[in-house]
């Protein structure tokens, strides 16, 4: 009976997914990730899309609230996404973690928030 039991928790546990992990991204993938399209997600409650043109500059829009042009940049020392606004004095830094399919903007001031990529520039819901 116990050899039975060994063998039914063996191969139950071979039949289970791997556990999915949290990858951060290199700066080439976040570069192939975003440029050229555009982020879907909620910032602080209020949904937004930001579109990243190859040319490295950016526009970040919320229903409702006027468009904000922006620069961003990837770093690849350390492999994180940088974006400056207008009344910024200084890159901010994130870095991109994929987990389960799932992309999420990660730094040491917010909490890791999800997002979703589609191609091209799609500032407007179809």
């Amino acid at each position: 009976m116990l050899r039975r039991t060994l063998l039914i928790m063996l191969f139950g546990t071979l039949a289970l997914p791997a556990a999915a992990q949290a990858v951060k991204l290199k700066a080439h993938e976040i570069d192939a990730l975003l440029s050229g399209n555009t982020a879907i997600g909620k910032w602080d409650g209020a949904s937004y899309r930001q579109y990243f043109n190859a040319d490295g500059s950016t526009i970040y829009a919320q229903e409702g609230v006027r468009s904000t042009r922006g620069k961003w940049r990837v770093d690849a020392d350390r492999s994180e996404y940088q974006s400056i606004w207008p009344r910024d004095a200084e890159w901010e830094g994130w870095f991109v973690m994929e987990w389960d399919g799932d992309f999420y903007w990660v730094s040491k001031k917010t909490p890791p928030t999800p997002f979703k990529v589609v191609e091209g520039e799609k500032l407007v819901a179809e």
